[in-house]
């Protein structure tokens, strides 16, 4: 990764696993951060090697734990209404970093034929155990195949970038949909702890978007941004994850007044913890 043009935006500590320290160049004309050194493919696996890894476990051991999957509850039903609204026949939907299967599992239910990918053979394992199933890679999948494809905050763990969207765009049928979830840097609490933001993941998150980053990489491949919304959910749980990373330990009420302040600041500059872009194939 070349980052001799790019000007030193922050650095960041690894607090989940690794505890090295990584730094984040911006990309000014992309308006997006590229975390350096990236991990290479071979030691890249490591940095997953933590039991806190909410999304890839069905734990509910702690208070945390269990309010997280209360949340997920909701936030699957939301998500099942939004591709519902943009394919009402239905059809088939592939959930790329598909973790332990509940989306798919959902969807498989409102009478989707799902499939996914998932690298974590430990999630994977939980998922299967729910019906769903998988392929190892994408390039096992036929060309124009899919109505709706969906990347759960997963692009920002994708190594490359322009690779992945050009695969979307093979995998995509004509007006078919694209969903992409990822955390937006530029929220009011990504400001607020800076280099204790738990959303900046580093070295896992390779990349850290804007809504301008978005629109750009993806009408390179002809694929046109339709809308963007709010995760507003994802304000709390950053928020209770920066605290403990900034302080020792989660301050839930703490927690809660940020990630409510930063989604009332987000009325007036619709600049969530977290977005939800909703592409089309042309």
């Amino acid at each position: 990764m070349d980052i001799s043009n790019k000007k030193h935006f922050l650095s960041v500590k690894d607090h989940s696993v690794s505890k090295e320290t990584f730094d984040l160049y911006h990309d000014e004309t992309m308006d997006m951060l590229i975390t350096f050194p990236q991990p290479s493919l071979e030691n890249l696996g490591k940095y997953y090697e933590s039991e806190d890894y909410i999304s890839h476990t069905d734990n509910k051991r702690s208070l945390f734990e269990k309010a997280y999957h209360f949340v997920k509850g909701i936030a699957l039903k939301n998500k099942l209404n939004l591709i519902n609204a943009q394919q009402p026949a239905k059809g088939r939907i592939l959930d790329i970093g598909a973790g332990t299967g509940d989306f798919l599992s959902v969807a498989k239910q409102n009478g989707w034929e799902t499939i996914g990918v998932e690298p974590s053979a430990k999630a994977k394992k939980i998922a299967k155990n729910k019906g769903i199933s998988f392929v190892e890679e994408t390039s096992e999948l036929e060309s124009n195949s899919f109505d709706v494809i969906t990347m759960w905050h997963v692009l920002e763990h994708v190594p490359n970038l322009d690779n992945q969207i050009k695969e979307l765009k093979r995998l995509l049928k004509p007006k078919g949909t694209l969903i992409i979830a990822v955390p937006n840097f530029k929220s009011f609490d990504a400001k607020y702890y800076g280099a204790f933001w738990a959303a900046y993941d580093v070295p896992i998150h390779f990349w850290h978007f804007s809504k301008k980053t978005i629109k750009i990489l993806f009408e390179k491949e002809a694929i046109e941004l339709e809308k963007v919304l709010p995760m507003k959910f994802d304000s709390f749980y950053v928020s209770l994850l920066s605290e403990k990373y900034k302080y020792g330990k989660m301050n839930f009420v703490k927690a809660f007044f940020i990630g409510l302040q930063s989604n009332w600041k987000a009325k007036q500059n619709f600049e969530y913890s977290s977005h939800i872009y909703v592409l089309k194939n042309s």
